[in-house]
């Protein structure tokens, strides 16, 4: 899975040819959460500390978060995203 972003110690990442809805992942020391990019839903488990600062930075970045979405439906080389800081 091609990371997109890190901060925080949290690696967000996303597949290519991934399946809908549209969406990335998230892991943080032992937890691994899926993000839907739409709607915010959450599979997984993730500290709420650091569940927090994902959300934080899925508000920022959703149009970006699309963009990688589309290129990775396509195979094609995922922009790099913004960290939080």
């Amino acid at each position: 899975m091609p990371e997109i972003s890190r901060f925080y110690g949290i690696a967000i990442t996303m597949n290519f040819r991934e399946h809908n809805p549209p969406h990335f992942h998230a892991t943080y020391q032992d937890y691994e959460i899926s993000v839907d990019i739409k709607t915010g839903l959450v599979n997984g488990k993730m500290s709420k500390r650091a569940l927090k600062m994902v959300f934080e930075w899925l508000d920022l970045h959703k149009d970006e978060l699309m963009e990688d979405w589309d290129l990775a439906q396509d195979r094609k080389t995922l922009l790099k995203i913004t960290p939080l800081s």
